[in-house]
Order: structure tokens, then C-alpha cells, then sequence
């Protein structure tokens, strides 16, 4: 799960991806990175985990890290929130980007659509939970076409 600061997207999608791989039983890992590097050993932003909270979600635990190209050959799926971010992804892999590994989180849900999760950042709290609304059902989606 990659966004640009790992600190409000990504973080979200990581922890909830995970809560469904646990509740359905499957032996995935996830990890959530940022492609900016401005926030690394940080905590994921205080709206997204306070919106996680009342989910039900802790992701407090979790700290930013940067996006490197290795991640191309760790995991079999790098989801984008964003075009933006897909972007920065394909600048950073170079050689090792891998279009059939990486794609937008959203596709999961709207095939082919290129939609964007939007980033919560200079927003109001409002905006993270729409985020988490719409990271929760492409992660739903997720379980339902890779289980």
C-alpha cells in the first residue's frame, strides 16, 4: 500500500487490508510505504488513526517508511492510492517497475476506472473518512478477487 507520505492513505489501507487477511483467515503480509520520504519513523497521521480507532483499528503502532525499488521484488502486489503516487512509484522502481505488480487501489473495485483515493492531508476529518470508506471496500474487493 503505497501514498506519497505513508503517514494518512496508506497506513489506513495497510491496516485494514490486514484486519481482513486475519478475518478470512490468509497467510499474506502487508506493509504500506511513502514515495516522499519526508515522514520515515514517523506515526501515521492523528486523524487517520483516530478514524481507524473508532473502526476498530490500531495503527499506531505502524512507522512510515520510504518506498525503495527493492519493494518490486518483495511483493507480488504494490497498490497506488493515486495516479500521483503510481507516478512517483515508476520513477523510483526505474528498471525494476513492473506494471503487472503495481496498480491503483481503486481498480480493485472499478476495473480499468484510474480513480484516485484523494489525500485527507489539509483537509477536515471528514475527508479521512471518506478515505477509509473508500479503502475499505477496495480492500474488501482485494480479499474477494485474490482469496
Amino acid at each position: 500500500m503505497v501514498c506519497l507520505g505513508n503517514i494518512c492513505r496508506s497506513p489506513l489501507a495497510e491496516g485494514i487490508l490486514l484486519r481482513k487477511i486475519i478475518a478470512a483467515g490468509l497467510n499474506w503480509e502487508v506493509d504500506s510505504a511513502g514515495t516522499n520520504g519526508y515522514h520515515v519513523g514517523e506515526q501515521p497521521h492523528h486523524l487517520s488513526q483516530k478514524v481507524a480507532k473508532m473502526k476498530g483499528i490500531d495503527i499506531s503502532k505502524q512507522q512510515c517508511r520510504r518506498f525503495v525499488k527493492e519493494d518490486f521484488d518483495r511483493y507480488d502486489k504494490i497498490y497506488a492510492m493515486a495516479g500521483d503516487v503510481l507516478e512517483e512509484m515508476k520513477w523510483i522502481g526505474k528498471d525494476k517497475y513492473n506494471s503487472a505488480i503495481a496498480d491503483l487501489l481503486l481498480n480493485e473495485c472499478y476495473p480499468g476506472k484510474n480513480g484516485d483515493i484523494p489525500d485527507p492531508w489539509y483537509g477536515p476529518e471528514a475527508g479521512y473518512h471518506n478515505v477509509y470508506d473508500l479503502i475499505e471496500a477496495a480492500c474488501e474487493a482485494i480479499i474477494k478477487n485474490h482469496h
